[in-house]
């Protein structure tokens, strides 16, 4: 059949990668991108031998049976990645063939795994406390309900882990919100200074309690930047407040500022502010993961501190929508270093 001759030309000139299959089940044509997809040498080949996987082959073999569309999944590996395809199936009756052609919808899959993740780390992380506070009550109302001393002792504790429920919560609430603003850049002219001088303000009682002392290293000139004034507090409280609690007692904890006429990062003029301490460090193996939502490098220290596992997940989702950067360095032994780099004002990014 004349028509016949023209699918290698046509499926060609397909974006995706696609494949031909006559009623005599084998592969008649094969654009390039299928066959680095499948195999090579896949024409005049039985569908079978080529394809392998279950839900495709009786995907195939149903509609050369009837003639339906049809859609099924596809799986292969490329290095260090499994990549998903969603492949339709489409009988061509004037050309007697059926043609599969594939669609990556990688992605999708990842944001689908990432959400399947996340809730259940959410449910993990709700249900330690409320197991707890269960625990909690039935003793009170049973074996401890004329003890005075076990109900304080044992109300102080359903007291620290309401607060570490309402702490979770708010902070999904905050990361929900600054997610669907992430695409939104800031217009509103902010003072970087008074930003930084209001973090320290509010946390100096902390730093206090903790015998840490706040070093700012910063003038009192003001420094522009368009930005969300709340945001970037709370980007600099989660820092500070981290480097005064994992730095450790009776240490500094520094705040610099340094502008660049420009900056590598963001290859314009930008403003860097680091938040140096002093304390143990962090090995390096954990430095890539630690914005992600609930990775933390000592959970049991962290949770000991309150610490949700989202603060920096937020921090890199705010500087992501004032189109700025977060670096990381520390060794164990030697502190940290966090490093937030913002455009400034006027800077194109």
């Amino acid at each position: 059949m004349p028509d016949r001759a023209l699918l290698p030309d046509i499926l060609a000139a397909l974006p995706l990668p696609a494949l031909a299959i006559d009623r005599n089940e084998r592969i008649v044509a094969i654009n390039d991108k299928a066959q680095s997809l499948v195999a090579t040498g896949a024409v005049g080949r039985h569908f079978v031998t080529v394809l392998r996987q279950p839900t495709l082959v009786e995907a195939v073999e149903n509609t050369l049976q009837d003639g339906k569309p049809r859609r099924a999944a596809f799986l292969a590996g490329d290095v260090g990645k499994e990549l998903t395809f969603d492949v339709t199936l489409r009988m061509v009756e004037a050309t007697g063939t059926l043609i599969l052609s594939f669609q990556d919808i990688t992605h999708e899959a990842e944001a689908g795994q990432m959400r399947r993740d996340f809730v259940a780390n959410v449910s993990h992380e709700l249900r330690t406390p409320l197991t707890a506070l269960m625990g909690f009550i039935e003793t009170l109302s049973g074996p401890a309900k004329d003890d005075p001393a076990a109900r304080e002792r044992f109300l102080n504790i359903m007291s620290g882990e309401a607060e570490r429920m309402n702490r979770l919560v708010g902070d999904l609430l905050s990361l929900s919100r600054v997610e669907a603003e992430e695409r939104i850049k800031p217009t509103t002219s902010v003072n970087l200074t008074d930003i930084l001088t209001i973090t320290l303000r509010n946390l100096n009682p902390l730093a206090v309690d903790n015998d840490v002392k706040l070093v700012a290293e910063f003038g009192t000139d003001p420094l522009p930047l368009r930005g969300d004034p709340d945001q970037l507090l709370q980007v600099f409280t989660n820092l500070v407040e981290n480097a005064i609690k994992y730095g450790g007692k009776n240490n500094t904890v520094e705040i610099k500022t340094e502008t660049s006429l420009r900056d590598p990062a963001l290859r314009g003029p930008a403003m860097r502010v680091s938040v140096v301490d002093h304390g143990p460090g962090i090995d390096p193996v954990h430095l890539p993961r630690l914005t992600e939502r609930f990775y933390r490098a000592d959970s049991h220290r962290s949770r000991a501190l309150g610490g949700t596992g989202l603060g920096l997940a937020i921090v890199k989702h705010i500087l992501s929508r004032h189109r700025g950067r977060l670096k990381i360095m520390s060794e164990l032994g030697k502190g940290a270093c966090f490093k937030v780099i913002l455009p400034l004002d006027g800077a194109e990014v």
